[in-house]
C-alpha cells in the first residue's frame, strides 16, 4: 500500500489531491492575444469584440468636466464630472476617453518560441519582434503613469501605448507589477501633460449603481459598454502558465467585458475609476469582474516605485493529502473512507511540529468530521494564521487529538527565497 500511495500523491506542501495519471485533468492554457485564458469558464479579458451595451436613459445634467491644474496650458482635463452621479453616458465617454489607452505588446521572435509565441509570422527572423497581444489601460497621472493588468503585459519584450491625439504609439516602460494582484504600472514620456482619470472610492459604490466600461475589445478601439454593479467582494481563481491567480474583493458587473478590455477602467457616473476590468465568465452572460479601486489605491505607489508588495497571509499546515479508497481500509486499520490520508508532511511545518506523520488519517477538525481533502482544505483556509486547530487523527488503529497552529505559507516562501 505504501508504494501505491506514494505514487499517487502530490508532494507539494499545500493540501492537494493528485489523482492517478490516467485520470488526471491538466489545465489547458490558451494564449489568446495578451493572455486571454479560459479555465473553468473564467477568462482574462486582456484582448479584443463588444459592440453592444444596452443604453441607459440619459439623465440630464448641466455639469461639465473639471479641468486639471494645467489644463489651460496643455488642454488637459480629468474625467471627474459632477459629484452627484447624474452625468450622462455620453458626457462620461467624452470626458474619459482621452485618458484611456490601447496597449499592444510584442515579443522577440526566437527559434524556440513557447506556446504564447507560436503565432509566428512568415518572414520574421530570430530577434525580430512580433505582435503578441492587445489590452487597455488608463492614465492616472498627467506625467504619463498608466495602470493596467499584469496579464496584459506579461512576457512582453516591447509595450506600445496608443493615446488619442497622437499619430504614433509611445514606447512604455514597465515600472512595477504584481502577479498576485494582477496589476501593473507603465510610464510613457511626452512633451506635455496627458489627460487623466481619477481613482475613486469603490467602497462607496453600491450594488445596482450604473457603471461604464471603456476599452479595446477585440481591437475595436474605445468601445463603450454600460451596465450595473452586480455584486461586491467576489472571489475567483484563474489558472495560467505561472500558476493560479486568486482574486479577492472583486466587483461583479453585467457590463459587457471582452478580451481586450483588460486593464481598462470601470467608471461610476462621476467619471471616476472604481475598478479595472479584468475577467469575464465565458460560460455566462453579463458576468464580468473588476479589481476594485480600494485594492489599486493601496498598492499603486509601490507599483510606481517597483517595491515588493506584501502578500496576504495564506493559512496552511504543510501536508499533502489523498482521499481514502476501499482498498486502503485494511492497511490503515480503519473501517470508513471518511477522512483523508496524510501522504506527505513538510519538514518543519505546523503539522510536523504537531506530530502529524505520513499515513496518519485525519478524521476531524475542531470537532467536525472531515470526509475528503476538499473539506480539510476549506477548514484550514477558513482559519486565521496563528489559530490552533484541534485535529483528530487515526494511526495504527488508535485515535488521538493533536493541536496544530496554522502557519503562513507566504511567510515561509519569502523566508526560503
Amino acid at each position: 500500500m505504501n508504494q501505491d500511495m506514494n505514487n499517487n500523491v502530490n508532494l507539494n506542501d499545500i493540501k492537494v489531491e493528485r489523482k492517478p495519471s490516467n485520470s488526471r485533468v491538466k489545465p489547458i492554457f490558451a494564449a489568446f492575444m495578451a493572455g486571454a485564458v479560459v479555465v473553468g469558464g473564467l477568462m482574462f479579458t486582456s484582448d479584443k469584440l463588444n459592440l453592444f451595451g444596452y443604453d441607459t436613459q440619459t439623465v440630464q445634467s448641466s455639469a461639465t468636466a473639471a479641468s486639471a491644474a494645467n489644463s489651460a496650458a496643455a488642454g488637459v482635463q480629468t474625467a471627474s464630472l459632477n459629484n452627484l452621479g447624474t452625468n450622462s453616458i455620453s458626457q462620461i465617454t467624452k470626458a474619459s476617453s482621452p485618458a484611456i489607452v490601447k496597449i499592444e505588446t510584442k515579443v522577440k521572435q526566437t527559434s524556440t518560441s513557447g506556446s504564447r509565441r507560436n503565432s509566428q509570422q512568415q518572414g520574421t527572423q530570430s530577434g525580430d519582434t512580433i505582435e503578441n497581444g492587445i489590452g487597455s489601460g488608463f492614465i492616472f497621472e498627467d506625467s504619463g503613469y498608466i495602470l493596467t493588468n499584469e496579464h496584459v503585459i506579461d512576457g512582453a519584450d516591447e509595450i506600445d501605448v496608443y493615446v488619442q491625439g497622437y499619430d504614433t504609439p509611445f514606447k512604455a516602460t514597465l515600472l512595477g507589477s504584481s502577479y498576485d494582484l494582477d496589476l501593473a504600472v507603465l510610464k510613457i514620456q511626452g512633451d506635455k501633460a496627458f489627460p487623466t482619470l481619477k481613482i475613486g472610492d469603490s467602497n462607496a459604490a453600491e450594488v445596482g449603481e450604473w457603471v461604464v466600461a471603456i476599452g479595446n475589445p477585440y481591437d475595436f478601439d474605445y468601445s463603450v459598454t454600460t451596465g450595473v454593479l452586480s455584486a461586491k467582494e467576489r472571489e475567483i481563481s484563474i489558472d495560467d502558465e505561472q500558476g493560479t491567480r486568486n482574486y479577492k474583493h472583486l466587483l461583479q458587473t453585467d457590463t459587457a467585458i471582452n478580451p481586450g478590455n483588460s486593464g481598462g477602467p470601470l467608471l461610476n457616473l462621476n467619471g471616476e475609476v472604481i475598478g479595472i476590468n479584468t475577467a469575464v465568465n465565458a460560460e455566462a452572460q453579463g458576468m464580468g469582474f473588476a479589481i476594485p479601486a480600494s485594492t489599486i489605491s493601496s498598492v499603486v505607489d509601490k507599483l510606481k516605485n517597483n517595491e515588493t508588495i506584501p502578500k496576504d497571509p495564506a493559512p496552511y499546515i504543510g501536508v499533502a493529502l489523498q482521499n481514502i479508497t476501499d482498498d486502503m481500509l485494511q492497511d490503515l486499520q480503519i473501517n470508513s473512507t471518511n477522512g483523508v490520508v496524510v501522504a506527505e508532511v513538510q519538514q518543519g511545518s505546523p503539522a510536523f511540529k504537531a506530530g502529524i506523520r505520513q499515513f496518519d488519517v485525519i478524521t476531524e477538525v475542531n470537532g467536525k468530521g472531515i470526509a475528503n481533502t476538499e473539506e480539510l482544505t476549506k477548514a484550514v483556509q477558513a482559519a486565521a494564521v496563528g489559530d490552533a486547530l484541534k485535529v483528530k487523527i487515526s494511526r495504527d488503529g488508535q485515535t488521538k487529538d493533536v493541536s496544530v497552529e496554522v502557519g503562513d505559507k507566504n511567510a515561509v516562501a519569502a523566508y526560503q527565497s
